[in-house]
């Protein structure tokens, strides 16, 4: 491909568009300049909730037109009668919410019954001055939520209270009396209990904290209930427990929802962390345009799907045109047998990603295992100094880290290589134990660091910590991480430079840009690359990735390589190829990559006609 294609090129290969993601500060802060323009703030709950009442009808029906599954993929039972709903709200606006839904079912003929939490019985009085829609819609005395509760009470919405529920059940309230209860020996006859739809409504993004007392209860009842009758289970904007902002769920206190209908903006901790496993199908219900003018706000982050396509090469080409990566790790630390593993699977994930030479400086006691498992890579001895760095300066891409040991020996070395990466200008990628040593010489103030701040400003250098790792080289814990990922991966990029991922479920990558960084959450890969070994894969990847200059910037990218290997790794739980062996997540292992990066790279690469 010519150069002068590149840009119209760029426009054939945009992956899935991006989906803005943002925090609860900035979604109130977008009702609120809505609200700025004259728009009613009851009108906004009311569109939302008769918007929502059509989408649960919709998926309703196609779930009763399945009759071998639901939506959610368990076996749909068949109904000759009136659907039925059970909806449990909280005192707030996603109570609101909820209540109105309920109005809104019950006028399309559904039978409707709401479970309140938190309610006092004086709390479910009709207020008589206010019966009518009329009255409520004009009132101004009353909050948003009321005026929704008074709706659906006046039209012959029935209630229960929970507290009330559990006395039925002959269960205390509190959780830990009868922690490990089965739900169906409750006495749960009532009809909310065997609803076919269960809407959560308890609590909305403005969580911050661990559910307490009755509200801890009615979740953990909730999700009890849906375990033993297997609705179809609904939270309203996000699953109550769960942290919109960052995707924590505190002692397993959260809604486990088979969609999410989000209002307003999608949520950052919908996609990653806990948010993944409790919140389902994420379905936006469009209310307010995103962009507000001058007014509009950058998200936190963006969401993508997949990878970008990938160019297809030229004839005339042989291996110098696509890069020699040179891969620095596979030690033996004295009184171990080392881990010369990392370096090999780091190896081979390059290769397969198309990298045209590999050099692997690892212990010479791996040498053997190495060309018997990768005849087609090459190798020196890690100790060889002199050798080691006039290899280098032929090296298109460095990494260094896997299995290079963490004592003094092995960070002598690593600060040698690294600096001398720096002096010769070279792309660098840093794992595993160089991520440890980084960590130490920031602590130490060493001038190695500010070195290369300087280098990743002007050449890309990748460095890719699980959690462990940045709590490492933040001087934090882990749970300091845990609890907001998205301030931990900037503070890394700040205090390093560099592009960043920031591993785990929901992978958050961020790449420098010209004054300023962008936040993406890589929505691929599975449970099964949990795995030993599943980052040196990666850090290959994204080595031989760099090393290819044949493939413009995106292409190369550290958000393309993560992409990419979450994509490997969804294919081989995902064979849709009866004669293939599925793998699966429980037996997916780091060995099993490369050959499934070789089949995504190829998936990915777009024909010749495409790039005319």
């Amino acid at each position: 491909m010519k150069p002068d294609c590149h840009l119209a090129a760029l426009a054939s290969i945009t992956p899935n568009e991006a989906t803005a993601l943002y925090n609860s500060e900035q979604v109130y802060a977008m009702e609120q300049a809505w609200f700025a323009q004259g728009h009613d703030s009851f009108g906004l709950m009311q569109q939302a909730a008769w918007q929502m009442a059509q989408y649960i009808q919709k998926a309703n029906e196609q779930k009763c037109a399945r009759p071998s599954a639901s939506i959610n993929g368990t076996p749909a039972r068949r109904h000759r009668y009136q659907q039925r709903v059970s909806i449990w709200v909280g005192k707030g606006n996603n109570g609101g919410d909820g209540w109105l839904i309920a109005h809104y079912l019950r006028r399309m003929g559904w039978q409707v019954q709401v479970v309140t939490v938190g309610f006092s019985k004086d709390d479910l009085e009709t207020d008589n001055s206010i019966i009518k829609d009329t009255d409520i819609n004009s009132a101004t005395s009353i909050s948003d939520a009321e005026r929704a509760k008074q709706i659906a009470l006046a039209h012959g919405c029935r209630y229960q209270r929970f507290e009330e529920m559990c006395a039925e059940w002959n269960a205390s309230p509190n959780i830990d009396a009868d922690a490990d209860a089965d739900a169906s020996t409750w006495q749960a006859s009532d009809y909310a209990a065997h609803a076919d739809v269960y809407i959560d409504a308890i609590f909305g993004i403005g969580l911050d904290r661990a559910p307490a007392g009755i509200y801890q209860s009615a979740i953990y009842r909730f999700n009890q209930l849906a375990k033993c009758y297997k609705p179809f289970v609904i939270a309203v904007d996000i699953p109550s427990g769960l942290v919109a902002s960052t995707g924590e769920v505190f002692s397993g206190a959260a809604i486990q929802a088979d969609m999410t209908l989000c209002l307003v903006a999608r949520k950052f901790g919908l996609h990653t962390k806990d948010g993944m496993d409790y919140s389902g199908q994420v379905v936006d219900i469009a209310l307010i345009p995103y962009a507000l003018g001058d007014n509009a706000l950058k998200p936190v982050a963006k969401l993508v799907t997949s990878a970008y396509a990938l160019t297809p090469r030229q004839q005339n080409s042989y291996k110098g045109s696509y890069g020699h990566v040179l891969i620095i790790g596979g030690n033996r630390v004295d009184g171990s047998q080392g881990m010369g593993g990392a370096a090999i699977l780091s190896a081979s994930s390059a290769m397969a990603t198309g990298a045209g030479k590999i050099t692997v400086a690892c212990h010479e006691a791996f040498h053997a295992a190495l060309l018997t498992s990768l005849p087609d890579a090459m190798t020196i001895n890690l100790h060889d100094v002199d050798g080691v760095r006039q290899l280098l300066k032929g090296a298109s891409v460095i990494a260094i880290g896997m299995g290079l040991g963490r004592d003094d020996k092995a960070k002598k070395l690593f600060v040698c290589y690294l600096n001398a990466a720096i002096a010769e200008k070279k792309p660098i990628v840093i794992d595993a134990d160089g991520l440890y040593h980084l960590a130490a010489l920031h602590k130490e103030h060493h001038p190695l660091i500010a070195a290369l701040q300087q280098h990743s400003a002007h050449h890309s250098v990748c460095l890719t910590p699980h959690s462990g790792e940045a709590a490492k080289l933040l001087g934090m814990e882990v749970s300091q991480v845990e609890s907001d990922r998205l301030a931990a991966i900037r503070q890394c990029a700040t205090d390093y430079g560099g592009d960043w991922v920031l591993k785990g479920a929901g992978s958050l990558v961020l790449e420098q840009r010209v004054q300023q960084a962008q936040i993406y959450v890589c929505a691929t890969g599975n449970a099964g690359m949990a795995t030993a070994g599943m980052g040196d894969v990666l850090s290959g990847l994204i080595a031989g990735l760099l090393a290819q200059k044949d493939l413009i910037r995106e292409l190369r990218g550290l958000q393309q390589a993560v992409l990419l290997h979450g994509m490997a790794g969804d294919m081989l739980i995902n064979q849709t190829d009866k004669t293939a062996l599925l793998i699966g997540q429980r037996g997916l292992q780091a060995q099993d990559m490369p050959a499934a990066i070789r089949h995504v790279m190829q998936e990915l690469t777009v024909s010749d006609d495409s790039w005319s």
